[in-house]
């Protein structure tokens, strides 16, 4: 059963994976982002979102900001051995870490998410397509969500509600937006791989029902 879910905000970024410092987005959310935008609003363990299509409904623009960062994280080794009775410290100074970077970010998106869900092995007796569909519509009409959603950085809250018109008024625009990220593979918990596909822009709309998935 398909869901039409509205999202807008003022500024997003998905960063492409392969720019190591500087945070540069996307030209258009990416499926992941999309599904974790849906789990927000809802997740049940009997059920699993897959996006098929995204529609782009404001104009692709693009702008440069600068964002305190900090420069390192705390180490999982730095963890295991504070609990085995050493003295690491487990902390970040920012007045020493704190750095600043640029981001090329996304400002006024504004998208309509089409997706569905399918059960899985862990729905209860009780779990049905149309239980689960009646709760998913009424968060959105009420707003309501497990965590606020986000724009790829939690910093970029998402609105959202549930899309109620018949047509969808997506831009006229048709461009090759290159292999972006599609999902994580995380079959093996030692080896998480990336898995990117060809993505293009058709009149404005993101098609994801076909897509070759490649790591």
């Amino acid at each position: 059963m398909a869901v039409k879910v509205e999202i807008w905000g003022d500024y997003a970024c998905f960063s492409r994976p392969e720019m190591k410092v500087e945070r540069v987005s996307y030209d258009v959310i990416t499926p992941s982002a999309a599904r974790g935008i849906l789990e927000a609003i809802y997740w049940h363990p009997g059920m699993k979102w897959h996006i098929d299509k995204i529609y782009v409904l404001s104009p692709i623009k693009m702008t440069n900001i600068k964002r305190n960062e900090v420069k390192s994280k705390i180490s999982a080794s730095n963890v295991k051995t504070a609990m085995t009775g050493g003295k690491n410290t487990l902390y970040i100074n920012t007045s020493k870490d704190i750095v600043q970077r640029s981001s090329l970010i996304l400002q006024d998106v504004h998208y309509v998410i089409e997706a569905h869900f399918s059960m899985t092995d862990k729905a209860a007796e009780s779990d049905n397509h149309g239980k689960f569909q009646d709760i998913m519509k009424r968060r959105l009409h009420k707003g309501q969500c497990f965590h606020q959603p986000y724009l790829g950085c939690r910093e970029f809250p998402a609105k959202f509600g549930e899309w109620e018109g018949k047509s969808i008024p997506s831009i006229n625009e048709t461009r090759d937006l290159g292999y972006m990220l599609w999902d994580l593979d995380f079959s093996d918990m030692s080896d998480i791989q990336p898995q990117f596909f060809r993505a293009k822009l058709e009149k404005g709309v993101l098609y994801l029902t076909d897509c070759e998935v490649v790591q």
